[in-house]
């Protein structure tokens, strides 16, 4: 297989097309970037980090029956995956109160919800990717209902295998991103990456920040803190 021309580059990855139809080949990057791209830095190591947190995760799903784009890695910051067609929508599950969640509802962070939340917003930098209900995705025609309901319970099924997972490595999930694909089949499947500059990882004990809050708040030590994620769910901090 052989890399072609790009074909796209985000915040944290590039994407390019191969020499086999169906497939793409995804390039992490080192950039850190927050706050819809206004805040940007280099770290040293994030690429690589992420790229083996994401495969692990990924690989977890399709081991527990969640279809996504993920084939396989082929280098420290490379892996080879599924072509599909971004959904834009960013689908957000939270089972903690922090962020824009604890802003929005005057709660204090670290406050546990009664249930998951399911949150939508339109993925669009130049919005600043706002949140978005049933209503406004329908008339965008960004998805149909049926869609939604996918999105939704494809969504907090994720939720329940990573929480488990990650709380018996001492680490609490307390809200993450994903976004979805379609397969030129139209299938809709599990796409882009999981890693913590897409989930919130707190330690279980000390609720110590172990994720891209570190860079957005200045908290120092990121690349230490995607090195224990790592570690802790079994991966290599030497790939």
């Amino acid at each position: 297989m052989e890399k072609l021309e790009q074909l796209y580059e985000g915040k944290a990855k590039k994407v390019f097309k191969t020499s086999e139809p169906g497939k793409y080949w995804i390039e992490y990057k080192d950039d850190a970037t927050a706050f819809n791209g206004e805040k940007k830095a280099q770290i040293a190591g994030k690429g690589r980090l992420n790229n083996e947190i994401s495969t692990i995760f990924l690989s977890l799903l399709k081991e527990k029956g969640v279809h996504n784009h993920f084939i396989k890695k082929i280098s420290a910051t490379e892996q080879i995956v599924q072509q599909v067609k971004i959904i834009p929508i960013e689908v957000v599950v939270r089972n903690i109160a922090a962020g824009s969640l604890a802003k929005r509802l005057g709660w204090e962070e670290g406050k546990e919800l009664p249930q998951p939340i399911v949150e939508f917003y339109y993925k669009d930098d130049e919005l600043g990717d706002p949140f978005i209900n049933n209503d406004h995705i329908g008339i965008l025609g960004l998805a149909n209902e049926t869609e939604l309901v996918e999105l939704r319970e494809q969504a907090l099924k994720i939720n329940e295998i990573l929480k488990e997972f990650v709380l018996n490595k001492g680490i609490i999930l307390v809200d993450f991103k994903l976004e979805f694909g379609k397969t030129p089949a139209g299938d809709v499947i599990l796409a882009d990456e999981i890693s913590p500059d897409t989930c919130r990882f707190w330690d279980s004990e000390t609720k110590q920040k172990l994720d891209k809050d570190r860079f957005r708040r200045d908290l120092g030590n990121v690349e230490e803190a995607y090195q224990e994620i790592l570690s802790r769910i079994g991966g290599s901090v030497n790939v």
